[in-house]
């Protein structure tokens, strides 16, 4: 998809209206939260929070490292 988006004017501030293919395919809607992140390749617009993703992976690898004592604590 590749469509040019218009700014406007909403109060002091700016905002920009997104059309509802687009929001189609973010799967959000009116009210959800949007994500902006900087990349090599210029500003990135996603649903997910890349901190939480962060988070996980971290998560993921102590349980995979400490799998044994994680097996006992569960006991």
């Amino acid at each position: 998809m590749n469509a040019p988006l218009k700014i406007t004017k909403i109060g002091n501030s700016a905002g920009i209206v997104l059309p509802k293919e687009l929001l189609a395919r973010l799967r959000v809607g009116v009210g959800d939260t949007l994500f902006v992140t900087e990349a090599p390749d210029g500003i990135r617009i996603t649903a997910a929070d890349p901190d939480f993703a962060e988070k996980m992976a971290a998560a993921e690898r102590i349980m995979r490292e400490d799998r044994d004592i994680l097996r006992e604590l569960a006991k």
